[in-house]
């Protein structure tokens, strides 16, 4: 599970060099040699499609924290993901939170930005959507494409990021981030075909199970099973921020989901 650490060395005036280096989470010793010297750490990992993500995660964020305070990190900042802390929340969403909290368990501050979709390339929901887009003119489709969410766009993300990177206010935070629009599913879709100048049909129907969609996503996106089940849980639960506290720190012009659907496609 090798990662990339981004570490930003700030001075009383804010300005910041970056510097790259890799490590397996999982292994202390070789997050102990990368967070030598490193004030702000990026904790940007996910084992999606592992067996046992949530314990992986668990694992390597506890090494984390353990070490940045070894080091004397002063501030880790963690991408998680949105959705409210219920008995129904699925694994995937859960295993962030889960996450957030092994991150926190040593002395170091944590900022966490909570996100839903990441409207980018690479990012596996948006992928999803336009191989779907591509490569089904038809879409007999579970009732999660009714499900609401709140889609940010790659550049967008990446500021907000940047922004909280010691950042007094934003230091042992948790913040809701999204893009200016709630929409479901099912416009993501629709909105990602009518830029790409195609029709599609979507009908919904009650009978999916999560485990026979994630087949179903394996089947015609790129998307692994052990990828898309997971994420497949997850649209169940909406991921919608419940406040805007990221706004009152981080001044920035958000991207509407379409302008950032059509960067994404043609950038």
């Amino acid at each position: 599970m090798a990662t990339t650490w981004s570490a930003a060395h700030a001075d009383g005036i804010r300005r910041r060099c970056l510097e790259t280096a890799t490590a397996d989470v999982a292994d202390a010793r070789a997050v102990r040699r990368v967070l030598d010297g490193v004030d702000i750490a990026y904790y940007l990992v996910h084992s999606l499609g592992s067996p046992d993500f949530s314990g992986r995660d668990r694992h390597g964020a506890a090494n984390v924290a353990r070490e940045a305070e070894r080091a004397g990190v002063t501030q880790i900042v963690y991408l998680g993901g949105l959705g409210d802390d219920t008995p129904e929340l699925s694994p995937h969403l859960k295993s962030r939170i889960e996450t957030a909290t092994a991150l926190a368990s040593g002395a170091v501050p944590v900022t966490t930005l909570r996100a839903a979709v990441v409207v980018g390339r690479g990012s596996a929901g948006f992928e999803t959507i336009v191989a779907l887009v591509n490569r089904l003119p038809v879409m007999i489709a579970p009732r999660w494409v009714s499900t609401e969410t709140q889609p940010i766009a790659l550049a967008d993300i990446a500021r907000y990021l940047e922004g909280v990177a010691g950042h007094e206010a934003a230091i042992g935070q948790s913040l809701d981030v999204g893009g200016p629009e709630v929409i479901t599913y099912r416009e993501m879709i629709e909105t990602v075909a009518r830029l790409q100048g195609k029709r599609r049909l979507i009908v919904e129907v009650p009978v999916l199970t999560p485990r026979l969609s994630s087949y179903w996503l394996h089947l015609v996106t790129p998307v692994r099973a052990g990828v898309a089940m997971p994420l497949v849980e997850g649209l169940r639960n909406p991921t919608v921020a419940r406040n805007d506290d990221i706004r009152k720190l981080v001044s920035i012009d958000l991207t509407s989901f379409e302008d950032a659907a059509r960067a994404a496609l043609w950038s």
